[in-house]
């Protein structure tokens, strides 16, 4: 898996607080006046001081309306359509997928083209009923899923071959067959999506994807970002 910080918003933790700004002011917060004449009457020494205050009381008091106006893309690599679909099921996002209708999955190796769980090849495996060891060797694990694995890709391009639409012939594809996709998403729904996602007993494809999610997100808006690593999960409405 890979996953990348595709585009965002620039100064977004400034876009926040210009904006929650015009929430208790009456004078404008656009660009015509500079930032530290919108943040003149926030507590703090200088204009970060006051960016820090004034998002410490927005995530302190719930107030997370001014959180939606900075939006992130990421570019994910390599997922298997089982995490897509959990992604997917975030609404607050806008999503595009690599299309298995037109994408020619032919001729790759099973370890390039479908997803294997850490748990085919470990000898204790953690789920939500808890701890158990596996009782098939992970030699044998790791041999019924290639092989399951390439049968359903010949199969597939058996009927591509014969004519079959790939539209129809993936129906044969497996939902650990990888993806490629670009989500977009407001700060605000990104910290919804870590909070649903990073929990131990989330599934550890998408756990693992929200985590590299976040590092990203420290980096593009590192106080808020902080901040929520340190107090997450948070209560995302009044």
């Amino acid at each position: 898996m890979k996953v990348q910080l595709l585009e965002a918003t620039d100064d977004p933790e400034e876009v926040v607080c210009r904006t929650a700004r015009g929430d208790y002011s009456s004078d404008p917060v656009g660009p015509d006046r500079s930032f530290a004449e919108v943040m003149e009457s926030v507590d703090g020494d200088d204009v970060q001081e006051k960016t820090e205050t004034l998002i410490d009381h927005l995530m302190r008091s719930g107030h997370y309306g001014p959180f939606e106006h900075p939006t992130a893309t990421f570019a994910v690599e390599g997922v298997s359509r089982a995490c897509m679909a959990q992604l997917t099921r975030h609404r607050h996002a806008s999503f595009d997928v690599m299309s298995m209708r037109y994408v020619d999955l032919s001729g790759a190796d099973p370890r390039e083209r479908f997803t294997f769980p850490d748990s085919f090849d470990a000898e204790e495996v953690v789920s939500r009923e808890g701890v158990d060891e596996v009782t098939m060797a992970a030699e044998e694990r790791t041999e019924t899923a290639t092989a399951v694995y390439e049968h359903c890709k010949a199969a597939y391009e058996e009927l591509v071959d014969a004519g079959v639409p790939k539209e129809d012939a993936r129906m044969l594809l497996p939902i650990g067959t990888q993806v490629n996709l670009t989500f977009s998403m407001n700060a605000r729904a990104l910290m919804h999506l870590l909070d649903m996602r990073m929990k131990a007993d989330a599934q550890w494809e998408i756990r693992d994807l929200s985590e590299r999610v976040l590092e990203h997100c420290r980096d593009w808006m590192p106080y808020t970002f902080e901040r929520y690593a340190e107090n997450h999960p948070n209560k995302l409405a009044p």
